[in-house]
């Protein structure tokens, strides 16, 4: 691998971010999560098994420590009582490149038995899939080709399905007037803990 090549997968990868379909199930990504957690005091579950889970991992944590609550929950555990942290008013965010999860499917009908009525905002590259039918806003990726040399190794997937994290974040960020004072009170450890703590003695 020389340099060029490296600067290949970087375009690459940078392609495939320009490319998602950015359209209006992003506002009803946003207006979901605001209805739902913020006015009806539900919290933001998130799921995905493997590669797309720890992406789900990744969008909780991040969701939490810009002020709105969420967490993750692994889809197998939840066959074995993790289930019960869904409440009413809750709405789920289910990674899946392929949209066919096994254990996500499972989860939504699980999830479904407990809240007959709740949500499902889904991050996937297929718009046919099964679970792509059960959402309530559908987010795609633009489906774009791993940059793995066997096309098989979630990269560029994942990459993409991280960035969709990182819009809704912001999105519902700037909805909610999140300022540095939230963040920390949010995130007192580390670099940031410290340099939220000045920001918000500016204010």
């Amino acid at each position: 691998m020389n340099r060029e090549d490296f600067i290949s997968i970087l375009e690459q990868e940078a392609a495939a971010i320009r490319n998602i379909p950015v359209t209006e199930e992003y506002s009803k990504a946003v207006d979901l999560i605001m209805q739902q957690v913020h006015r009806s005091g539900g919290v933001l579950i998130t799921s995905g098994m493997g590669k797309a889970g720890q992406v789900a991992m990744n969008i909780a944590t991040t969701f939490s420590s810009a002020g709105t609550p969420a967490y993750f929950l692994h889809p197998s555990e939840a066959q074995h009582g993790d289930l019960g942290i869904v409440r009413q008013h809750d709405v789920m965010l289910l990674v899946s490149n392929s949209g066919k999860t096994r254990e996500l499917l499972e989860l939504v009908q699980l999830a479904r038995g407990l809240v007959g009525d709740i949500k499902f905002i889904v991050v996937t590259s297929n718009p046919r899939s099964s679970l792509a039918k059960v959402a309530s806003a559908l987010l795609l990726t633009g489906s774009p080709k791993e940059v793995c040399p066997l096309g098989l190794t979630p990269t560029t997937s994942t990459t993409t399905m991280t960035v969709i994290g990182d819009m809704l974040v912001v999105a519902v960020m700037k909805k909610i007037n999140f300022s540095s004072v939230d963040y920390a009170k949010r995130h007192h450890g580390g670099y940031l803990g410290s340099k939220s703590r000045k920001l918000s003695q500016t204010k």
